[in-house]
């Protein structure tokens, strides 16, 4: 059985709305929209290639794939060869109510049974990215069809915009898989895997844990 990888950039406050561009996605009128492109370097660049290497199939959101499709089929032999020449050749795997125009070679539209479809491209391929589309992270998120998160969280705060974990989140335990890199801009790069159970509560005031209450 494959792996589902969830890619995502997001702020201190965990908004992941439009990071590429102002045109990506104002919903709300979100004003914020590229705010990732000032805090690039070449760290965050070669992880983000990394983290795309061994790619066989992509698994989209309707807005992501909608985008994607405009940019790159018309990236190849360009600066952006490499990931252009990879996402134009794998399986594309869109997660849409509606009807879209899957005009990008490839792509397949998921039907209704959005659980049964992740878990049959998960036994089809062994690595499966998804890129962005937020909505769609929610229901992986709430529903646990993801194997790994690996999250870029930039050090920038911006009060408003749709979160990572908005509507998505149920108890989860996920566990740290590599040691955090942070990048020269102090964007920090995250890599996590599902664990197994839910999170465990405590007492720091137990007894042998030298920790009062503080009150």
């Amino acid at each position: 059985m494959g792996l589902i990888h969830i890619e995502l950039f997001a702020t201190l406050d965990m908004v992941g709305q439009a990071p590429g561009g102002p045109a990506e996605d104002p919903e709300g009128g979100f004003p914020f929209g590229g705010w990732q492109a000032p805090l690039l370097d070449d760290v965050v660049g070669a992880q983000i290639a990394a983290a795309y290497e061994g790619t066989d199939a992509l698994l989209l959101g309707r807005r992501t794939y909608d985008i994607f499709a405009a940019y790159w089929p018309h990236q190849e032999g360009g600066e952006d060869d490499g990931i252009a020449t990879l996402f134009n050749k794998v399986p594309k795997y869109v997660a849409s109510r509606g009807a879209p125009e899957l005009s990008w070679a490839g792509s397949t539209q998921l039907g209704p049974d959005l659980a049964g479809a992740v878990r049959e491209i998960g036994d089809r391929h062994e690595h499966v990215k998804v890129v962005g589309s937020l909505d769609l992270v929610q229901t992986l998120l709430r529903e646990k069809l993801f194997d790994r998160l690996d999250l870029w969280v930039h050090p920038i705060v911006l009060g408003v915009g749709k979160k990572v974990f908005d509507g998505g989140a149920v108890p989860t335990s996920i566990t740290l898989l590599e040691p955090p890199i942070a990048s020269s801009t102090g964007t920090v790069y995250l890599r996590y895997g599902l664990a197994e159970g839910t999170p465990e509560t405590g007492d720091m005031a137990a007894p042998g844990r030298g920790v009062g209450r503080g009150d």
